[in-house]
């Protein structure tokens, strides 16, 4: 409640919505508020600028959301540099996720959503560095109000991301072993989690740095089994006296991709969410041939397309969110920041040594 209570507000006019008792229909009085914009693929810290908009009252189906939180993930990064697979027509509004609260509806709307009500978005790309937006309540997913809001601004991508190629792949059970570099990214601390709670053995690589032993405690404590650095792999007897991992998880590539390929059992698969070392993917001719390992690709945009109104898309969020209630899953190693500070948040963000630091929180 405290950080709800924080979350600043940045609108230069006091939201005004009004309900008619005689009709339930919410009226909304058209306010200012502010956004993120880019007009020209480049450098964030370059191209993406704040400007006021003005939102009409809404329509048919549409409501209004006056967001609280959203992330700044590496897809919106690269989106803004221009080297993503989705890119948005010029000029547009960075942000892929969050959580808003609904403010006024549409006469369209009754019994959809109501103000009050928190939402995510159902779509792609939606647009959620903003104070404000109007949408179609078809676009958005209802999740509850009582959750934390970091969870509720960060549950789609990245544990829905980790949450789809532990469960889509191969089958894994308890006692099972996953591997995976890039562990303390959002989607392996994810992964890490997710595992935990059904007794799945995670190996985890990470990068060496100046701060390993403390790394490497974080993650234990978010329940990882085995937390190695890509040069401690090979000879690590920890990883060693696990069951050999069917499933591998590679967001790095290059060379740690290679190392983590040569960990898998006889048929097992990697599969490749991201290349945050910019190289590519090297299979050793030994592991392709002798032990037939599959190299498959998974991308949560896609997913999302082709599930867009399907009830594994809510069975998967019901479920993430229960592990949030439970304690089991708790959002990433963050930094909350005002959105008036963006350009701090976009600094931070933006990978140093090819190591990404904390999830950088924009707060509305």
């Amino acid at each position: 409640m405290a950080l709800r209570r924080a979350v600043t507000r940045l609108s230069s006019r006091r939201i005004l919505a009004a309900c008619l008792p005689d009709s339930g229909v919410w009226r909304w009085h058209s306010t200012t508020g502010m956004c993120l914009e880019y007009r020209e693929s480049g450098d964030p810290e370059k191209v993406v600028v704040v400007r006021e908009t003005t939102l009409p009252a809404p329509s048919g189906d549409q409501v209004v959301i006056k967001m609280l939180a959203a992330p700044v993930n590496p897809a919106d990064i690269n989106t803004i540099q221009g080297v993503y697979a989705v890119r948005p027509p010029l000029p547009s509004v960075p942000g892929n996720e969050g959580v808003g609260e609904v403010v006024a509806v549409g006469e369209g709307c009754a019994g959809a959503l109501q103000p009050g009500d928190w939402v995510i978005p159902r779509v792609n790309a939606l647009g959620t560095w903003r104070t404000h937006l109007i949408a179609p309540h078809t676009d958005l997913i209802k999740v509850s109000s009582d959750a934390d809001l970091v969870t509720a601004a960060t549950i789609a991508v990245n544990p829905g991301t980790a949450y789809r190629m532990l469960k889509d792949f191969v089958p894994v059970s308890s006692g099972d072993t996953v591997i995976q570099n890039g562990a303390n990214s959002a989607v392996g601390q994810a992964v890490i989690q997710i595992a935990a709670a059904s007794g799945i053995n995670t190996v985890n690589v990470v990068r060496s740095r100046p701060n390993i032993d403390e790394l490497k405690d974080y993650l234990t404590r978010l329940g990882a089994t085995v937390v190695v650095t890509e040069e401690e792999l090979r000879k690590s007897q920890q990883v060693k006296v696990l069951p050999p991992p069917h499933l591998a998880l590679n967001c790095v590539s290059g060379r740690s991709g290679t190392e983590i390929l040569r960990q898998l059992a006889q048929g097992g698969v990697m599969v490749t969410y991201g290349g945050m070392s910019r190289q590519p993917v090297i299979g050793p001719v030994g592991s392709l041939i002798f032990h037939d390992v599959t190299l498959r690709g998974f991308w949560m945009t896609r997913w999302n397309n082709e599930h867009t109104n399907d009830p594994q898309r809510q069975q998967m969020l019901d479920d993430l969110f229960e592990l949030a209630q439970s304690g089991k899953l708790k959002p990433p190693d963050h930094t909350l920041v005002p959105f008036t500070d963006y350009i701090t948040a976009l600094q931070n963000a933006m990978p140093k040594a090819g190591m990404l630091g904390k999830k950088q929180i924009l707060l509305f």
